[in-house]
């Protein structure tokens, strides 16, 4: 089974069911789905006071919340998948304490949704898409207390590892066409920037898979028989 847990946002909320649509249409295998939503985390106390979404330092919880056994994808809420998660989670390498796109870019936004501000860093967006060995040794030191204390270039960065131990996916499974332009060879859409529900992106370059994933969120089959509502 493929443990798979997402960045939940209530001031985007249809952004995480879309998601979660697109995935269990693509999937070959069984996926479980947890929602990473800040106000279920009992565990967790959030000390952080910048971010521009409520996922930003949860998405650190992963291995704690897997009780530092197996493995676990963490994606961000505004992604759909255009490809089998089942081929993502094939590409796991034990030898790895996480695997992500290793992307290397300078954003053209200076604001994302929301009127957040969208900051250049190193290493921007690697921790939006990771597979996570949750039992390897060296992401034992990721506790709650640890991430809550961390500050966010120490996270997003994962500082706490050696170089080696980040593993590298293809850019096609974390693909920013908001920053990148088109590709029909993406597997995994992430709009970064802002996800299409915000009118302020509802235009922004692949949108439309976005939108008609929305459609097929919100599908009955009732619909079809009566000839709609």
């Amino acid at each position: 089974m493929i443990n798979v847990l997402i960045g939940f946002d209530p001031r985007e909320a249809i952004a995480f069911h879309v998601c979660v649509n697109s995935i269990i249409r693509h999937s070959s295998d069984v996926v479980s789905i947890t929602p990473l939503a800040l106000k279920n985390l009992k565990s967790y106390s959030e000390r952080h006071g910048d971010g521009s979404n409520h996922f930003i330092y949860t998405r650190f919880l992963v291995p704690h919340l897997m009780n530092y056994k197996g493995w676990a994808l963490f994606i961000d809420g505004d992604m759909i998948l255009r490809d089998d998660i089942a081929k993502l989670w094939d590409l796991r390498d034990d030898s790895k304490a996480v695997m992500c796109v290793h992307h290397d870019y300078k954003t053209k936004a200076q604001t994302k949704y929301l009127g957040s501000v969208n900051q250049d860093y190193p290493r921007k967006n690697w921790s939006s898409v990771v597979l996570w060995n949750c039992g390897h040794p060296a992401n034992s030191v990721v506790t709650p207390e640890f991430v809550a204390n961390g500050t966010g270039a120490q996270l997003h960065r994962f500082t706490w590892l050696d170089d080696s131990l980040i593993g590298e996916l293809p850019k096609a499974w974390n693909w920013l066409p908001d920053e990148f332009g088109p590709n029909p060879e993406a597997k995994l859409l992430h709009f970064t920037l802002g996800t299409p529900c915000f009118h302020e992106y509802a235009d922004a370059p692949m949108a439309q898979e976005w939108h008609r994933e929305r459609l097929l969120t919100d599908y009955c089959a009732q619909r079809d028989i009566e000839g709609g509502f």
